[in-house]
């Protein structure tokens, strides 16, 4: 069944990763899969492989934004969330093609 762009939004592709202790994930706004966004000299593929290990949606989404320790976002629905959820500012997010890109590293002291 194919979603429609209303029925999409709030849906997102999500790939977990747990590395040396630290949840990392990456976000994306599903209908972005597959696109290939240009700039100047850059490009960049949002594919299957690197965000979606699973489907989610806005609640499960906002979930992981506060847990997680790093966050790869991409598209303007998660990176709402994140601002929504005061994760960053405005000035951190970078636009490639008119798409909004957001990293967010949290600093956590472990002992």
């Amino acid at each position: 069944m194919e979603l429609s762009k209303t029925d999409k939004l709030g849906i997102y592709a999500l790939r977990t990763t747990i590395y040396q202790g630290s949840t990392i994930i990456n976000l994306c706004d599903i209908e972005l899969i597959g696109r290939i966004l240009k700039q100047d000299k850059v490009v960049i593929e949002i594919t299957k492989e690197y965000f979606q290990q699973e489907v989610i949606g806005d609640y499960k989404a906002k979930q992981l934004l506060q847990l997680c320790s790093i966050a790869n976002l991409v598209g303007k629905g998660i990176v709402r969330s994140a601002l929504d959820l005061r994760l960053a500012k405005e000035d951190s997010i970078k636009k490639i093609a008119g798409v909004p890109f957001l990293m967010i590293y949290k600093f956590g002291l472990k002992y």
